[in-house]
Formats: structure tokens, C-alpha cells, sequence
């Protein structure tokens, strides 16, 4: 029991202190993070918070212009900002100017600030998500610090739910530390702290990551099983499937109000990619329910994201591509504007390719996903190419060349090497597969294949 109990603070001490490096690193880079769609969504919580839209334009205004200011000098990977070409006064006149403009040509209503046409704008006040989230945090502790400890909260809450994720497909504890300090010290980390919605997706997708591997484990298991009577690695060995389809439900609910395209491509990469797994299982005359049930849910939450964003008369996917091809419909749409989307498609993949063969660091990382993902057994496996393909499709449905050197469109697919690397630390699963078998007589009954019922019945016995 002693040994038990070091070993339990070891983790907890390792799980903190790497989220203190983490929030020493970034430190050095309070400010400079601000990107051209941050003052929208801080205007937008400025406006919430219950400031004149005029006001909070103001005030978004001088934040950005005075980030952009620092944005040369930000010491963090990744982030591969360019120094502004501009002043910060130059930066709040042209802004201010921009205002101005939209307001004389009918940008007048809408809870952000009018920094450009009104049908631009309308696909930020489709994400009231994020301006909720930031409102306490700004408000206590004024802008510069507010973004910078709800930026640190959003990656640190995702890195707790990658560890958990891990633990609780029956990882160490190494590989769930591993899974963590990964998931921080690659683009996943410096996505999750700039502000924007895109770092508070990621983290719902986390949950929802997590929520998957419980309903996939089909059963919790014992503190007898997991090693562990608290903790962390204990409440993912003991976390149901109830919990689970709570937490698949809730992340994604939550996300459509946060980001609501990236919601719809993860509940549906979910879907599909479990849906084939089932079919795989069953014709190895393996049991798939649990992987059948997880694939219906996250099937239905596909279907009622797409129904509640048409409902809301939120930007569509055609929207999408007439904002792409017409530079935020400040020219006349296309009548059929497919096409020149898939046109641009090319154009963007070959320079994208390219670029991952200049600096190849993604595929070295998705090498090593595809390695473990032969060499090793896991539920977290089909979970973590799911969030792969939801990161490329949400890249697809952007493929803008001004996108090519950032990270935040293809966030999810960072979350393959993530899940799928640390498993790489642990000896292969003698197991032929993480799902329970086919039920088999034992003793005149039957026993289902699941770990925790097995384990039940030698505690009862």
C-alpha cells in the first residue's frame, strides 16, 4: 500500500510539473499572440460583458494593435509570427478607418465590433462560445492577462484530458505523462494558448476523445485492476460508460457553440471511423456493441450539429467556399463556386506537401502514429485517427495558401502522434484486441470477455 500511494504522488507530481513548465515557458509571451481574428472574438466578449459595440471595438483594437507590437519577439515554437510591418498607431488608425467604412456601409447590428462586411462578421457570431468563455477571465483580469490564463487553462484542461484519455485505454502512467507533456510542447500547446476558439475546441475535443475510449472499454475497471485507489489514472480506470456518452454528448454540444464546422467534422470522423472498426470486428466474429453503440452516438450528435447550425441560419459550407473565393465576399459570389474550391484544393495540398517535406517534424510524428498503431492494441487507437482525419477535413474545407504556415486549421491532426506515440512506451498487449470477445462458457455459464467482469467474478468468488 505505501508503494501504492508514492507512486500515486509521483504521478500527481509529474502531472504538475510539467503544466508549471509549461505556464513558465509561455510567460516569457504574455502578449504577441494576437492574430487578425482575435479582436473580433474579443469584441465580441467585450460586447457580452455588457460594453457598447463601440467601445469594445476601441478596446479590441488597442489590444491587437499593441500584441502585434511584440509579435517578433515571442521566444515559443511554433509560432512562427512575422514582425507587423506597421506601427501601433498606423495599426489603430487603419483599423479604426475599417470601422468606420463598414459602419457607413450597413455593418450596424451583431454583437461584434464592424471590422469588416456583415456577412463576414455573422461567422464569428456564430461562436459565442469562446467570448462566454473568456468573459470572467478578462474581466477580473483585464485583457492582456485574461487571454494569456484562459489560454493556459484551455491547454492545460486538454493536456489533463490526453493523460486521462491514455490512462484509461490502460496505459502507464509514463506513456499518460508522456501523452501530456506531447500534447503542450507541440502545435496543440501554442494552438490551444493564442486567442482564439480554435485552443478551446481542441480541449472539448480532448473530452470528447476521452468520453470515446470510456464507451469503448465498454466496462470501468476495479481499483484492483487499475493498481491505483485515487488519482487521476484511478477515475480513468474507474470512469463508465455512462460517463463516457456524458462526456462525448457534452463535448460536443459544447463545442458547437464554441466552433460548431470542427464539431460536425469530429462527430462524423468519429462515426465513420467506428462504424468501419465495428464492421471489421464483426467479421472477425469479434462482439463490436460497445464500438457500435459509441459509433450511433456520435453519428446522432453529427446529425443534430448539422440540423441545429441550418436551423440557426449559421454560415453552411457553400458559405465557406464563397468567403474563400470572393476574399470575404467583398466581391460577387460565384454562381457555382466548386469548381475553383477544388481548384484551390490542389493548389493548396502540393504547397502543403512541400512544405512537410522542407520541414518534415509532421511526418517523423505521423510516422511514429503509424508504427504504434501496427505494433500495439489500444482503444485509443481508432479514437486517435478519427481526431487525425477531423483536423485534415477541417484543413480541406479551408484550403487557403495564407493558412499554409500555421498550425490551428489542422490542430486534430496533431492529436494522432499525441494519443498514438506515448503507447510506444509500453510493452505490446499480449491481447489480440481492446474489445471484449465473443462470449465463451466458463464453469457452466458464460463470461463475455471484458476485463472487469472477469475480475468480478474471481472478487466474488
Amino acid at each position: 500500500m505505501p508503494n501504492i500511494r508514492k507512486k500515486q504522488h509521483l504521478g500527481l507530481i509529474g502531472m504538475l510539473l510539467i503544466a508549471v513548465a509549461f505556464a513558465g515557458l509561455h510567460l516569457t509571451a504574455v502578449t504577441g499572440r494576437a492574430s487578425p481574428d482575435t479582436k473580433n472574438y474579443l469584441s465580441y466578449a467585450l460586447s457580452l460583458s455588457g460594453e457598447s459595440r463601440e467601445e469594445a471595438g476601441r478596446r479590441a483594437i488597442a489590444y491587437s494593435c499593441a500584441s502585434g507590437q511584440h509579435a517578433s519577439l515571442s521566444p515559443v515554437p511554433w509560432t512562427n509570427r512575422k514582425a507587423v510591418g506597421e506601427s501601433e498607431e498606423q495599426c489603430v488608425r487603419r483599423l479604426n478607418d475599417s470601422v468606420a467604412y463598414w459602419l457607413r456601409h450597413g455593418n450596424t447590428s451583431g454583437m461584434t465590433a464592424p471590422f469588416a462586411n456583415q456577412r463576414f462578421m455573422a461567422i464569428f457570431e456564430a461562436r459565442p462560445g469562446y467570448p462566454l468563455f473568456l468573459i470572467p477571465f478578462v474581466a477580473v483580469l483585464g485583457i492582456t492577462w485574461g487571454l494569456w490564463l484562459a489560454g493556459l487553462v484551455i491547454a492545460l484542461a486538454g493536456s489533463v484530458c490526453v493523460l486521462l484519455t491514455l490512462r484509461a485505454a490502460g496505459a502507464s502512467r509514463r506513456a499518460g505523462l508522456a501523452g501530456q507533456a506531447l500534447y503542450l510542447a507541440l502545435p496543440t500547446g501554442t494552438v490551444a494558448m493564442n486567442p482564439l476558439s480554435d485552443g478551446l475546441s481542441l480541449a472539448l475535443g480532448t473530452a470528447v476523445a476521452l468520453g470515446c475510449v470510456l464507451l469503448l472499454r465498454d466496462r470501468p475497471r476495479t481499483d484492483g485492476e487499475s493498481g491505483t485507489g485515487e488519482g487521476p489514472g484511478a477515475w480513468a480506470a474507474a470512469a463508465g460508460p455512462r460517463t463516457g456518452a456524458a462526456l462525448v454528448a457534452g463535448g460536443l454540444v459544447l463545442m458547437f457553440f464554441v466552433r460548431y464546422s470542427q464539431a460536425l467534422l469530429l462527430a462524423a470522423a468519429l462515426a465513420g471511423v467506428l462504424l468501419a472498426w465495428s464492421g471489421w470486428l464483426r467479421r472477425e466474429r469479434r462482439q463490436p456493441a460497445p464500438v457500435l453503440r459509441a459509433a450511433g452516438l456520435c453519428g446522432a450528435l453529427a446529425a443534430g450539429i448539422y440540423a441545429g447550425a441550418h436551423l440557426l441560419g449559421w454560415p453552411m459550407g457553400q458559405d465557406s467556399a464563397q468567403d474563400l473565393l470572393t476574399h470575404h465576399y467583398q466581391r460577387p459570389d460565384l454562381p457555382n463556386p466548386w469548381p475553383e474550391f477544388f481548384v484551390q484544393e490542389g493548389v493548396f495540398w502540393s504547397a502543403w506537401l512541400r512544405r512537410q517535406a522542407d520541414s518534415p517534424v509532421l511526418p517523423v510524428l505521423l510516422a511514429f502514429s503509424v508504427w504504434a498503431l501496427l505494433r500495439r492494441r489500444s482503444v485509443v487507437l481508432p479514437v486517435a485517427l478519427a481526431a487525425g482525419a477531423a483536423g485534415l477535413l477541417n484543413q480541406a474545407g479551408h484550403p487557403n495558401l495564407g493558412q499554409l504556415h500555421g498550425f490551428r486549421l489542422i490542430v486534430f491532426l496533431w492529436l494522432l502522434p499525441v494519443l498514438a506515440i506515448p503507447l510506444l512506451l509500453d510493452r505490446p498487449s499480449r491481447e489480440p484486441s481492446p474489445v471484449p470477445a465473443q462470449p465463451e462458457e466458463v464453469g457452466g455459464g458464460h463470461r463475455d470477455g471484458t476485463v472487469g467482469v472477469a475480475h468480478q467474478v474471481r472478487e466474488g468468488a
